[in-house]
Formats: structure tokens, C-alpha cells, sequence
């Protein structure tokens, strides 16, 4: 496998996350916000989707990835088949435990989670086809599949139930059939790039990669993700429990805008995950430590840009939408849920660094630590102090520094490698000063010009004077080049 990135295949996986952010964007701003309970509904039905289908999964398709550069092209896709496989077996189980279930009087009350098994079990395979997509470097139309198709099909669903055309139960059924679309789609695609030759015996696949540290390897994989995915998404659990769906759907508005700034991160940590998992088999961490320090200062660079736009301008930008009595409640949750996405992304692929060493059992620590704190917080904040949202979206941030604060040190320890640097340290002061700066100007006569004006003052500061600087690498050859074409 090359160490080379297509640029091509980053530069197409970026407009088409950011097409689907837009058309997210453009839904959160302009029809969710008409019932945050319908829409806390779905989300809620989403949050247990993404518990089921990590459970599919067993870490089929993080072993992919780290297997994957070991075996010659027969083996490839014999661990690929071995993947689908292994899904299907498991899947099937969990269909049978939850048909066992449904007979008892305690869950009969359980039919959110009906309705999320199929979108997990079609979420696994997605998940699973990505993955090797990724391996092969054809990362763009799988990309355009997952994002594009769940964010168009659940606004029109949403229309379509609001305005009684279709009923509740129906509604779930073509929000099921849009993510089995989805899968039909990257099937296709998949298999004009890659033809595995199906069948059953894995004999010598297990020949070439040791039954046990597969199976190891899948499982602490597994249980990493299972994690992350209470860590990160038990807020959507949680809120329905303890407060309400409809606070449930105002957090969620909180949670996609301010998923905006994540995507150049998302990316980044897919294309990087393949080419990091050969550096560390190959013990290159000289190239590998220059791409930690290049990445992070370019992921927080564009962050913190995109950061400070919100932060100027959200308030302005609401009070210009005919929604805004609905959407002020997410400010706060907007603010803090961006901070937090800002601090992972200024961390770099130090996630990615563990998950693919030898050392990859640590995530085990880092995901119980996050989530202890995490539902910790939560827990002390909603049911002793009453908070409300806001304190759930505190507690998310909290429990997320403290988690890359871990991974960080444990990188440094094990490895010596560092995603800081002065460059890095100079970037923060910038970006701090000139936000501060801007913020604290006077406003104009409406908000339109307030936000334009403070929005693209910021931009042009800060990009000018990082330039200047020349604080981050790939900023530098970016504006050489559009100074050399208009030239």
C-alpha cells in the first residue's frame, strides 16, 4: 500500500462532507426546528442504532484495516468475506435475543429499539465497505452514499410526517429504507474497485493471520468503539430519560452545527488511518511524529478559523431566520459542543496512533475514563443540580479534555512523539487575540452587517497573519499557489 495520500480523493471526501454539512445546516436552521420532539425521536432512535451496530460489528472492520497490509491479494479478500461474514452470524443472534425479549412483560416497551436494529444492521456493513474503500483509497462516493443520502432523505421525511402525509410508523420505515439504499449504493460502487471471490473457508486465511490475535485484536477494537459510541453519543440516551425529547431535539440542533467544524478532522483521520497503521508496522515514527505535528496544526488552523466565525456570528445569523424563537436555546450548546470539537481536532490522530500500535489496548483505559466522567457528569449535573442541556454539553466537554489529555501523555510515553510545537503555541495566541479583539467591536445598525463585518474581519486576520507567519505549512503552499495563479 502507498504511503501517498491522493489529494484528490481527500480534496473530493471534504466538499462532499461539507456539501452534506450544508444541506444538515440548511435542515436544522429551517425545518427541524418546527418540532424538536419529532425530532428528538429520531435522534433518539439514531443513539441506539449506533450502540447496535458496533455490536455487529465485533471489530470486523478496525481488524480490516490493521490485518489488511499483512496478507497478499487472495488473503485481502478472504479477511474482507471473513468480515461479512462474521456480521451476519452475529446480527442474526441479536435479531434472535430481541425476538426472545419481546416475550417478556419488562420490554415490551422497547420498540424504539425495533426500529433501530435494521438501520444498525445496514450501518455495520456501510461501516465495514467503508473500510475497505478507504483501504483501496476510494474514500469520495462512499463518503457521498453516508452523508448525503441520510440528510436529504430525513428532512423530506420530516416534512412529510409535520404535514400528516405520511403516519409516525411509516415515516421510520423510509428513514430504514434510505440507510438500506445507502448499502445497495456502496455495494455497487465497491465492487467495481474490489472483487472478493465469496466462500467459507477461511482455513488459510487463519494460516496467515494468528486465530488469536485476530480475535483480540476485533475485540478490544470492539469494545473501543462500543465505548466511544456511550461516550459520545449518551447525551442522545440520556436527555429522553431524564428531561425530554423535545431537549432532546434542541441538543441535537446544538450537536449538528456545531459537527460543521469536525468534518475536515473526519477526513483527515480516514484517509490517515491506513498510512498510519504501516508507519507503526514499519517503526517509521520520524515521518510519522512530522505528520502528527503538521496535522494537528493544520486540523486546529481550521477549526479554530471555522470556530471563530461561529462564535462572532451565531447570535446575529439566528436573529435573521424566521425559526429564531426556536433555535436561541442552542447558542449555548453550539458554543460549548464546537470548543469540544475543536479540542479533538487540535489534538491530531492520536486515536488513531493507539488503535493501530501495539499498544492499542489502552483505548480500553481512555474510553472507560471518558466514559466515567462523561455519564459521571451528566448524572450530577442533571439529576443533583438540575442544569439542564447546557450542563450536558459542559460535561461532554470536560470528559473530552481529560480523554486526549490521556492519550497524549500515553503517546508521548510510549512513543516520543508530540503533536505541539512554538508554531503550535503561536497559532493559539493568534487566534485568541484576534477573536477577542473582533468581539468586542461595536456592533452596526442590523445584524446582517454585524455579522458580515465581524465574520470576515476575523477571517482576514487571521488568515493573513498566519500566512505571514507562516505558522502552518499546508496554509502556506495553499495561498503560494492561488498567488501564483491569479499572477
Amino acid at each position: 500500500m502507498s504511503n501517498k495520500i491522493s489529494q484528490k480523493q481527500a480534496f473530493f471526501f471534504t466538499i462532499i462532507n461539507y456539501v452534506g454539512i450544508v444541506i444538515g445546516v440548511i435542515s436544522t436552521l429551517f425545518i427541524y426546528p418546527n418540532d424538536k420532539e419529532l425530532l428528538g425521536i429520531f435522534r433518539y432512535i439514531d443513539a441506539i442504532s449506533y450502540v447496535l451496530f458496533p455490536i455487529m460489528l465485533i471489530g470486523a472492520s478496525q481488524a480490516l484495516v490493521n490485518f489488511t497490509p499483512k496478507l497478499d491479494e487472495l488473503h485481502k479478500k478472504k479477511l474482507f468475506n471473513y468480515s461479512i461474514f462474521s456480521i451476519l452470524i452475529i446480527s442474526s443472534f441479536i435479531l434472535g435475543l430481541l425476538f426472545i425479549i419481546s416475550f417478556i412483560p419488562a420490554f415490551k416497551g422497547m420498540k424504539y429499539v425495533y426500529f433501530a436494529f435494521p438501520i444498525a444492521l445496514f450501518l455495520a456493513f456501510i461501516e465495514l465497505f467503508k473500510k475497505q474503500a478507504t483501504i483501496i483509497q476510494k474514500i469520495a462516493v462512499p463518503t457521498f452514499l453516508d452523508n448525503i443520502i441520510p440528510k436529504i432523505s430525513l428532512p423530506i421525511i420530516f416534512l412529510l410526517l409535520m404535514y400528516h402525509y405520511i403516519t409516525f410508523s411509516q415515516s421510520v420505515v423510509f428513514y430504514i429504507i434510505s440507510y438500506g439504499l445507502i448499502l445497495i449504493l456502496l455495494t455497487i460502487y465497491l465492487h467495481k474497485h474490489f472483487k472478493p471471490k465469496f466462500n467459507l473457508d477461511f482455513k488459510s486465511l487463519f494460516n496467515e493471520v494468528s486465530k488469536r490475535d485476530y480475535y483480540q485484536f476485533s475485540m478490544y477494537a470492539f469494545a473501543g468503539s462500543l465505548g466511544s459510541v456511550f461516550a459520545f453519543r449518551i447525551d442522545a440516551l440520556m436527555i429522553p430519560k431524564f428531561i425530554s425529547m423535545e431537549a432532546n431535539g434542541t441538543f441535537s440542533i446544538g450537536v449538528t452545527l456545531a459537527s460543521a467544524l469536525a468534518i475536515p478532522a473526519t477526513g483527515v483521520f480516514a484517509l490517515y488511518a491506513p498510512i498510519i497503521s504501516n508507519y507503526l508496522k514499519n517503526d517509521n515514527l520520524s515521518e510519522l511524529n512530522l505528520k502528527y505535528k503538521e496535522t494537528s496544526k493544520l486540523l486546529f488552523f481550521i477549526g479554530a478559523l471555522l470556530y471563530s466565525c461561529i462564535f462572532l456570528g451565531i447570535e446575529n445569523l439566528f436573529m435573521l431566520l424566521p425559526t429564531h424563537e426556536n433555535l436561541i436555546a442552542s447558542i449555548p450548546i453550539i458554543l460549548i459542543l464546537g470548543f469540544n470539537v475543536l479540542v479533538n481536532m487540535g489534538t491530531g490522530f492520536n486515536g488513531e496512533i493507539i488503535t493501530y500500535s501495539k499498544y492499542y489496548k489502552f483505548n480500553l483505559i481512555a474510553i472507560a475514563i471518558l466514559i466515567v466522567l462523561n455519564v459521571g457528569l451528566n448524572l450530577l449535573f442533571i439529576l443533583y443540580f438540575n442544569f439542564g442541556i447546557e450542563a450536558v454539553a459542559v460535561a461532554s466537554l470536560l470528559s473530552m479534555v481529560v480523554f486526549n489529555f490521556a492519550k497524549l501523555l500515553f503517546i508521548y510515553k510510549k512513543f516520543k512523539l508530540f503533536p505541539f510545537d512554538y508554531n503550535y503555541l503561536k497559532l493559539v495566541l493568534i487566534f485568541v487575540m484576534t477573536l477577542g479583539v473582533v468581539y468586542f467591536l461595536p456592533k452596526l445598525i442590523n445584524e446582517m452587517y454585524t455579522l458580515v463585518y465581524k465574520v470576515s474581519l476575523s477571517l482576514l486576520l487571521n488568515i493573513l497573519i498566519i500566512y505571514k507567519l507562516k505558522l502552518v505549512y499546508q496554509v502556506t503552499i495553499w495561498i503560494d499557489r492561488i498567488r501564483n495563479y491569479t499572477r
